[in-house]
């Protein structure tokens, strides 16, 4: 504690600050890279006007709440105040569209990664790119607003994302690390910028709009990991610490999206390595060593912070359905009068999962509480199936569950690493599914039949992650190249404890998502079955 202490009051801390979808989280870190203090601040999107969004007063309140919240963290624990820091990183949920006039002024509210208003914009674009276009990237926000005509286009003097709009705001610079950077539009691995081809067909397909801009006007730079990215200006310090503690001139690195940060949190920027993240949604990372054979319209094209490419497979349904029978359990409990403690309660379904049927005894679920774009669902109904031979009993039925919280994801997958050919060395998996030890993990061995590393300090999160990033930029004494100081410097050779499957665990996942797919039929008529 008191080495924590000195740091701080040396100004020798580091800050890694990410705006998540429902909260904000602030980290501290020393020159260890462990975590020393934190801070947080609770926030949720608004439907205003049929998009979802967060208001540019909410951006900055939460942003001041969560620093307030790690200052009287750091005052308890050390009973010293922030006044200066070695450096601090920013990052953000990815994507979305922030459109600004000359002023500064946001010219419509901040659409974020959750809005579909745009598949008419990311098909044309996919098809003139050769490329898979998402729906949630910037660049389809933009093609769709001039699409529909939206007076504000012609306005635009600067377009970024949450992260970007941030690091802007506290230090003046125009940057977006590149990870974030390759969710605007694609980016050129070689060049680690905005892909010119692509720039160039852009600016021809909207020539005869007469707009005054041309799309790399109003993009961000785009740079790597370990650039210089600006230093925090009075102002800027004004704006995160409104006591006014905090000094100005500490540096910035480049402003990153939350996949970056979970791929430096799992050390998964290597070529060959990958990072699965299974919560609330689930999403695959995966860091290619060339291109994919063509587009594929279930993966999404990133890259890592150094500008590596990625290949993502993102699932919009992952652990909901899970916690929602897991609370029916509770239910039975406190109706026996047996107290009730949840991680327990978890811990003993899950484990009682493990003991199933490799193939779940033929039981099948379909986790959907909301559509899944990868097997073709603008809507879902959460399913359970069964006929009257399966095996029918709480160890498959927990088994199924579980199944089907990575199945879309192994489909996706399957692409990658059976279509492709994807060679990975080392996949790490981090968030909610692993809470209880070796369960989740040694399914999703079994469904990407890979072995599956999980690190205790992957529950750290991105905030932490982008901490890492920023003490790369001052902490790189000897010119490393990122993975290389993860590997050396951050990790140390701390791999993780790895699972790896059995041929029988292989053998009865494949069985049970070939029963999955043969029925999604029938989640279909469940979705065209109007309440």
């Amino acid at each position: 504690m008191q080495d924590a202490k000195s740091v701080i009051s040396a100004g020798k801390a580091i800050l890694g600050i990410e705006f998540g979808s429902t909260r904000i989280k602030a980290v501290l870190i020393d020159e260890q890279n462990n975590p020393i203090a934190q801070g947080s601040h609770q926030w949720e999107n608004q439907l205003v006007n049929g998009l979802w969004t967060y208001s540019i007063d909410e951006i900055w309140h939460g942003l001041q709440d969560c620093y307030a919240s790690l200052r009287t963290n750091v005052k308890a624990k050390y009973d010293i105040e922030i006044e200066s820091l070695a450096a601090i990183g920013i990052s953000a949920m990815m994507h979305g569209y922030m459109p600004f006039d000359k002023k500064q002024n946001i010219l419509v509210p901040f659409r974020t990664w959750r809005n579909t208003n745009t598949a008419k914009a990311a098909a044309e674009l996919s098809k003139l790119f050769y490329y898979n276009i998402p729906l949630r990237w910037s660049i389809s926000h933009l093609y769709q607003a001039i699409l529909d005509g939206e007076e504000h286009v012609k306005d635009i003097d600067f377009l970024t994302t949450l992260a970007g709009y941030i690091h802007w705001q506290l230090t003046g610079k125009k940057v977006l690390g590149v990870g974030d950077a390759s969710g605007m539009i694609p980016v050129d691995p070689k060049t680690k910028t905005y892909d010119a081809v692509m720039v160039e067909k852009f600016d021809k397909l909207i020539a005869d709009k007469g707009f005054s801009w041309k799309l790399l006007d109003i993009l961000p730079e785009s740079i790597p990991a370990g650039a210089n990215a600006g230093v925090l200006t009075e102002e800027g310090a004004k704006k995160l610490d409104i006591s006014g503690h905090l000094k100005a001139g500490i540096p910035l690195c480049p402003p990153e999206g939350d996949a970056g940060t979970g791929m430096v949190a799992t050390n998964a920027v290597k070529q060959r390595t990958g990072n699965v993240s299974a919560g609330t949604s689930s999403f695959s990372m995966i860091v290619l060593e060339k291109e994919l054979s063509k587009p594929h319209e279930v993966i999404d094209m990133v890259t890592t912070p150094d500008g590596s490419l990625v290949a993502m497979v993102h699932c919009n349904n992952c652990t909901s359905d899970i916690n929602a029978w897991v609370n029916l359990f509770k239910q039975y409990q406190e109706l026996l009068g047996v107290p009730v403690d949840m991680s327990q309660t978890f811990r003993v379904l899950f484990e009682a999962a493990q003991t199933g049927d490799p193939d779940c005894g033929g039981i099948l679920t379909y986790n959907y509480i909301s559509g899944e774009p990868v097997t073709g669902f603008a809507e879902g109904r959460p399913l359970v199936i069964r006929s009257a031979n399966d095996k029918f009993n709480l160890a498959n039925f927990m088994r199924a569950n579980i199944y089907a919280s990575i199945g879309v994801l192994k489909i996706g997958n399957d692409i990658l690493l059976n279509e492709e050919k994807v060679k990975v060395d080392r996949i790490t998996g981090h968030g909610g599914l692993f809470t209880v030890k070796g369960v989740g993990q040694r399914m999703l061995a079994a469904a990407l039949n890979s072995p599956i590393s999980v690190m205790e300090t992957a529950g750290e999160g991105g905030a932490w992650g982008i901490a890492l990033l920023a003490g790369y930029l001052v902490n790189n004494t000897k010119g490393l190249s990122l993975p290389d100081y993860l590997d050396e410097v951050v990790f140390a050779g701390n791999t993780g404890t790895e699972i790896a499957p059995t041929p029988e665990e292989v053998a009865g996942f494949n069985a049970y998502i070939e029963n999955y797919k043969a029925c999604l039929p029938i989640e279909e008529a469940a979705v065209n079955c109007k309440k």
